[in-house]
């Protein structure tokens, strides 16, 4: 039984951290992509 209210609490610290990591992991992808188009539309730019 104390076991079973032991992991209760520790549920929703780990759907949080889950959040996080996930909202750090899209701000990472979306701010690479950005960098991506930044240097493929200069590279064209450079070679029109």
């Amino acid at each position: 039984m104390s076991s079973a209210k032991k992991q209760r609490p520790a549920l929703p610290h780990s759907k949080q951290q889950k959040d996080q990591v996930n909202k750090k992991a899209l701000i990472w992808i979306g701010s690479i992509f950005a960098a991506i188009v930044v240097v493929v539309g200069v590279l064209l730019g450079l070679n029109v």
